[in-house]
């Protein structure tokens, strides 16, 4: 017969917060505040460079597979950067970028020309100060036209 033993652990924050002198719930919730900001920062500068790699004229002779593989994989990683501090538009037109790239025929034929239009669109989106609302939609209202017509079996209407 095996027993396990279950044995309960604390975060280091709710042993700092337990601790008889210890930090209180505001001033941990500042300095969290003030850890996010600085990831912030890093995960503009992730997004920052990845647009630029998609913009980036392709190295000669890169086979079609490798470069739709590279602009993949910086269109993800704009994703993983901008999600967890709700850049939700830059996540959707990436998101489209990594469908089209996905759907796009290995051996050749991909209109290069989508990955700058998403690429232009999210540098836009990165420069737009949070409360152009409007702004934003307007971009993400274009690339959802330009994937309802690039994207095979997308609903046209």
């Amino acid at each position: 017969m095996t027993i396990i033993t279950h044995m309960q652990r604390k975060s280091r924050l709710a042993e700092m917060i337990d601790k008889p002198g210890g930090v209180s719930v505001g001033v941990a919730l500042a300095q969290a505040k003030a850890n996010l900001a600085v990831l912030q920062d890093q995960a503009t500068t992730i997004i920052a460079d990845n647009i630029a790699a998609l913009l980036a004229e392709p190295v000669p002779g890169m086979i079609e597979p490798m470069r739709l593989d590279m602009a993949y994989s910086a269109s993800s990683q704009i994703i993983d950067a901008a999600s967890p501090f709700e850049m939700d538009d830059l996540c959707t037109a990436a998101k489209g970028l990594c469908d089209l790239l996905d759907a796009a025929p290995r051996q050749g034929g991909f209109d290069w020309r989508i990955a700058t239009v998403h690429a232009q669109a999210m540098k836009v989106l990165l420069s737009l100060p949070p409360q152009e609302a409007a702004a934003r939609s307007a971009i993400l209202t274009n690339l959802h036209e330009v994937l309802k017509r690039k994207l095979p079996g997308q609903p046209q209407g």
